[in-house]
């Protein structure tokens, strides 16, 4: 597919974190109507995408992707070229106390989503269906746990081995989207990224949770020691990726989408305390000499991963991809974000 094939992209999950941001690039970066289709759950942000409300070129559907009827009228009223399949539960705690939700959406919803475009792509004209993509978004963490010796990360041949209800729900979507390839036909690409963060991520995660309890002035909890290892991606360079993807990659194929390096959980924490004690000073609590006094060790979460690894060697030698945004740059960015909104 080249860059002008997809006039019309159908972004599930586009009021998330990563979905928002992928609709504000799409929108920015091309001239592509972008069909936004998202339940709207606890997750999903109206607010981070406000600014695009009476944007021509963008249409929101509030659809579950576990409504076949629906579905199919949003593909049959936006006729578009190709989807980017986003919509997800995505947070492992909740996955924990309450997996349900998980096989519903994950699972559930992406068989329903499967079908719905299958039936509207074999419908299309020959030269629509030639060139008509399913992006599918998916995880580091279906790869399972990467010792903290791991030199050499995962590539997209690495075995499965799901540790989470999160992941395995994940899993088991990515094999189906490769067996709806397999067996029908369907022209599908694959991606796992690792750890996102940016501006507007929902506070439940790591980095705005961090943020968040430090201008509160409650304790930031830290699994264990914190020494569990996560590769973080800024969400501008994950939705560049997708786009890549969607553009040069190549059918049936599956992409890793990696950041700038392996870091332990407290150090991120620490590096966050440390930006907050330069940049927000005055709103540290009254008798806390820094916000790192702020950090608490707690029990462990059940199956916790120490660390994942991914190698994404194969979508910078063939897709031309890199990450622009270093580590600290990103978290500097966030954490002015995060500061701006508060004011």
């Amino acid at each position: 597919m080249n860059e002008n094939a997809a006039s019309r992209i159908l972004v599930t999950g586009g009021a998330g974190f990563i979905g928002a941001a992928l609709v504000h690039y799409l929108l920015r970066e091309t001239a592509c109507l972008v069909i936004n289709a998202d339940k709207l759950t606890y997750a999903g942000n109206p607010a981070s995408l406000r600014d695009v409300a009476g944007n021509p070129q963008y249409v929101f559907e509030r659809v579950d992707i576990c409504d076949r009827p629906a579905l199919e009228r949003v593909f049959r009223t936006h006729q578009p070229d190709a989807v980017l399949h986003l919509a997800a539960e995505s947070h492992v705690d909740r996955s924990i106390a309450a997996p349900a939700a998980f096989v519903q959406t994950n699972l559930v919803g992406t068989f329903t989503l499967l079908e719905a475009a299958r039936a509207y792509w074999l419908a299309l004209p020959a030269n629509r269906r030639q060139t008509f993509r399913f992006v599918h978004v998916s995880t580091d963490e279906v790869y399972g746990e990467a010792g903290e010796d791991a030199a050499a990360g995962f590539t997209e041949q690495a075995r499965y081995t799901p540790g989470s209800p999160y992941a395995a729900t994940k899993a088991g979507a990515d094999h189906l989207v490769r067996a709806w390839h397999r067996t029908y036909g369907l022209p599908v690409l694959l991606t796992h990224c690792s750890n996102n963060y940016g501006p507007g991520q929902f506070p439940e995660k790591l980095v705005p949770l961090t943020i968040s309890r430090c201008l509160a002035g409650r304790p930031i909890p830290v699994y264990g020691r914190g020494d569990q290892r996560r590769d973080w991606l800024y969400v501008e360079d994950h939705v560049r990726a997708l786009h890549t993807v969607l553009t040069r990659g190549r059918v049936g194929e599956t992409y890793n989408i990696a950041g700038t390096g392996a870091r332990r959980n407290i150090d991120v924490v620490r590096a966050l305390c440390a930006l907050l004690d330069e940049l927000a000073a005055n709103r540290r609590a009254t008798g806390v000499a820094r916000y790192a006094d702020f950090i608490t060790h707690v029990a462990d979460r059940p199956g916790h991963d120490r660390g994942y690894v991914l190698d994404d060697e194969k979508i910078r030698s063939e897709l031309g991809w890199a990450p622009r945004v270093a580590f600290e740059s990103g978290l500097r960015k966030t954490v002015l974000s995060c500061l701006a909104v508060q004011r």
